[in-house]
């Protein structure tokens, strides 16, 4: 069944727009939570333990910071997109490209949030906690990410 068939009465260019719209909610969800974050692992140097941090502690905490800027930056990518091929009638080729910049910025968003989690608890519980902690959110994330979008997918398929 269609989409018109279903209710929705809308031209190929509306629903583009919609599209579009849909993308720039979604990336404004997840730009904030990763900025948060990212904001919080730019106040650790300043903490008085920062200093006791080992050498893979200190690596790990600086990949975090990268990641967390590279989040940032791939999600901002889909408004510079935005801004190139404005009044290019291009829409349905800036909601393709949208698409793929908001997936990149939720795989992105899972490794530093995991990664975090796994600095965290490194810091504060050890090693084996730190891998524990990191894994159980890269593991929580795949399911709610994918597990369930791609369940939801098969039964409508079936229904």
């Amino acid at each position: 069944m269609s989409e018109t068939e279903r209710g929705r009465h809308e031209t190929p260019t509306e629903r583009w727009d919609r599209n579009w719209s849909d993308i720039q909610q979604e990336l404004r969800i997840v730009q904030t939570g990763t900025q948060i974050l990212g904001g919080f692992l730019l106040t650790l140097p300043f903490q008085q333990r920062f200093t006791m941090l080992s050498d893979l502690e200190e690596g790990l905490y600086l990949v975090l910071v990268v990641l967390a800027a590279a989040v940032t930056i791939v999600a901002l990518s889909a408004v510079s997109s935005h801004r190139l091929v404005f009044r290019q009638r291009q829409k349905h080729d800036l909601v393709r490209v949208g698409n793929r910049i908001l997936l990149a910025t939720l795989i992105a968003s899972a490794l530093l949030f995991s990664g975090t989690v796994l600095f965290v608890f490194d810091v504060v519980i050890g090693d084996v906690g730190g891998l524990i902690g990191g894994i159980a959110v890269f593991v929580g994330t795949a399911v709610l990410w994918v597990s369930i979008p791609l369940a939801l997918r098969r039964s409508h398929r079936d229904g």
